[in-house]
């Protein structure tokens, strides 16, 4: 008999049990022990499908081609990672003129490829590689300095950070960087408070590294310090969790005063583009929720001195770069990507034409320099980046991959579907061409809703495995994530979080209704918050999908908040200790909504025990509270994977063990 706690906890008159609290100590016996029985029951089922050989063999051939990523141009050189095949980490190369060298390979950093390195920047002189790695898929970095002419890493040595920028002085003596406290010095639920930022000078102990701001009456903030574009300026994006909101700070390079606080009111995102002087340029949605360009001078930084540069337009501006006098503006129209060019006044001039219609992965160029680098991709395209040359108008590929296998026979389409309150909503559809909607053909229906994040075209070698199996692969955009701006995000956060879940399942009603796929063919994908929209949609529409893959998912929604970094999600989901918040919340939290006796989709969930983003908690209590209420009938596998995260920088070899499982899984529960 699984242990059971007597926990009953009253949320404003409502009470609620939480009997498997206990799985929420990794460390106990008693969760250890049931983490080795439920991995025992997950063997047992993979050790009875047939597909995972052949899987394997093919998902190898399909990951083995070159994967190239947008250059950065220093000095004279061009900095890239880039792929072979089917190494488990990309190599950073340098380029100068013809000469390719490694800079640093990642590969080298461990036997198993679970150290990556997750953040790069090169000093201004091109002299040293600051790079941040992460083991075992860990939010949690460390920051190392290597010589790139020798290859030698330096003794510099920085611990204790996450999500920060390194940030090269002007003079290449040292970069900035932010830090959270030592763990251990502080309470357990305040190591990812107390940001703090700090300078680090080359040659120094992180001891010594000097402080250059803390704001403890505000222990929830973060920072992210970077030098403007004339290295006159020393600026912080101030970030509150996942607010789309933010603030920004200021001041002189060298000035010892304290920063001036020129945005603090967190009432609209603000990113800085560039700087003219004392005039900086944000891009910004406020009063605009698709974006626009304005500019903000610190000697007159009134609002109502501020100027409109690029006003909003119908689609959604991405980013923004100034390049040689012009702004390079990416929006978004319809979910994916288009690339504009203005003139620094603000002046249309070009669109810029590509050869696919997909989605923008990295830009780069140097204000002072003309040329710009971007990578674009497609569902059935790996990266090809492009080169674009200002000063001549010219527009060249850079580098593309000729894929072994021929996607001649694949077509993605888009298509718009109605909500149940009637809003539209997109969805991009990929499969075989010539397929006929006779209602058989698997489908995987995969959405995420949340976070400001659109889900623009990507290429995953592993989804063409899919598609030759004769399955559907459908991407819906669904509220709560940036496709159509601001309001596309607010119309699904928070309490209209109900949003989501309607458009996600909507998307499969219409799949069946229009004969591309039937109930029992219909999978469901989605990870993290994308994990608990498929959770949630599972609890509220059993009767809709055929099975379901649950991925590193979010489903405790009355607790969540109180592991890790989840307090950061609080002005996404909101905070089930307030009164305003908990109906919403509770209504649709997938681990409070299961039913006794109902029979529930098969279901794979997919977690990893160093998840310190989304705490394998999750995963081990709804596992738990599903073989304890459901129908006997309905199936449970929790897949615990080890010496991996939330998913940051996992190696080919886990990504293709991965989804070597999830296709033995469908396999047999779609009956493929």
């Amino acid at each position: 008999m699984i242990k059971k706690d007597n926990i009953v906890e009253d949320f404003h008159g409502t009470l609620v049990a939480d009997p498997y609290r206990w799985l929420e100590d990794p460390t106990s016996n008693e969760t250890i022990e049931w983490s080795k029985e439920i991995g025992k029951q997950c063997e047992a089922y993979f050790s009875t499908t047939s597909s995972r050989d052949q899987d394997r063999e093919r998902l190898t051939a399909l990951w083995n081609y070159p994967k190239y990523f947008v250059p950065k141009k220093v000095e004279d050189a061009l900095f890239y990672q880039k792929n072979d095949g089917l190494k488990n980490q990309a190599t950073l190369y340098r380029k100068l003129g013809d000469v390719e060298t490694v800079v640093i390979d990642p590969n080298t950093l461990s036997e198993d490829g679970t150290v990556a390195m997750t953040n790069f920047s090169i000093s201004g002189n091109g002299q040293y590689l600051g790079y941040a790695t992460s083991t075992h898929g860990s939010d949690w970095q460390e920051i190392k300095v290597r010589e790139i002419a020798t290859g030698e890493n330096l003794a510099d040595h920085i611990q204790d950070v996450k999500f920060t920028p390194i940030s090269w002085s002007p003079d290449n003596s040292g970069f900035y960087y932010s830090r959270f406290p030592k763990p251990g010095t502080v309470a357990t639920e305040d190591e990812s408070n107390f940001n703090h930022v700090y300078f680090h000078k080359l040659g120094t102990a992180q001891v010594d590294d000097q402080l250059i701001h803390e704001q403890p009456e505000d222990k929830e903030l973060s920072f992210s310090p970077f030098v403007t574009d004339d290295d006159q300026y020393i600026c912080l994006h101030v970030w509150f969790g996942t607010a789309t909101e933010n603030r920004f700070y200021v001041k002189e390079l060298n000035s010892s005063d304290a920063f001036i606080r020129l945005l603090d009111e967190q009432d609209a995102e603000y990113t800085y583009i560039t700087n003219e002087g004392s005039v900086f340029y944000f891009q910004t949605d406020l009063d605009a929720p698709r974006g626009r360009v304005i500019a903000i001078d610190l000697e007159n930084p009134k609002r109502e001195n501020w100027k409109e540069v690029i006003a909003q337009k119908d689609d959604v501006i991405e980013t923004v770069k100034n390049v040689d006098g012009h702004f390079i503006v990416v929006y978004k129209h319809d979910a994916h990507h288009q690339v504009h060019v203005f003139q620094d006044n603000g002046t249309y001039k070009k669109e810029l034409q590509l050869s696919m219609i997909g989605s923008l992965t990295e830009i780069t160029g140097k204000k002072t320099g003309s040329d710009v680098y971007f990578g674009m991709t497609s569902f059935l395209s790996p990266t090809v980046v492009y080169h674009y040359n200002i000063k001549t108008d010219e527009l060249v590929v850079f580098s593309e991959t000729e894929l072994e296998v021929d996607i001649s026979g694949f077509e993605t389409s888009q298509v718009f579907y109605p909500s149940k309150d009637g809003t539209m909503v997109p969805m991009f559809i990929t499969h075989q061409k010539g397929l006929q909607l006779n209602g058989e053909n698997p489908a995987l229906l995969y959405g995420y809703g949340g976070f400001n994040i659109s889900l623009t075209p990507s290429f995953n070698p592993a989804i063409l495995r899919w598609l030759e199996k004769g399955g559907i692969y459908a991407v819906a955009n669904l509220r709560g994530g940036s496709e159509y701006g601001e309001e596309w995000h607010k119309a699904g956060m928070l309490g209209n979080k109900q949003n989501v879940f309607d458009d996600f399942i909507a998307a499969g009603e219409w799949l069946v209704e229009k004969n591309y796929t039937n109930t029992s063919k219909l999978a469901i994908m989605g990870g993290s918050n994308g994990g608990l929209l498929v959770a949630a949609c599972m609890v509220q529409r059993p009767d809709l999908f055929g099975a379901v893959i649950c991925r590193v998912p979010v489903i405790d929604m009355l607790r969540y908040h109180k592991f890790t970094v989840g307090r950061y999600w609080i002005p996404e989901y909101g905070n089930a200790e307030k009164a305003e918040d908990f109906p919403f919340m509770y209504a649709y939290s997938p681990l409070h909504n299961i039913q006794e006796g109902q029979k529930y989709p098969p279901l794979l969930i997919a977690t990893a025990e160093s998840d310190d983003r989304v705490v394998p908690a999750h995963a081990k209590k709804f596992a738990a509270t599903l073989l304890e209420k459901a129908d006997q009938e309905s199936l449970v596998i929790l897949r615990l994977e080890a010496k991996a995260g939330h998913g940051l920088g996992k190696p080919t070899s886990k990504l293709i063990d991965e989804w070597v499982d999830f296709y033995a899984f469908l396999e047999k529960e779609l009956r493929l």
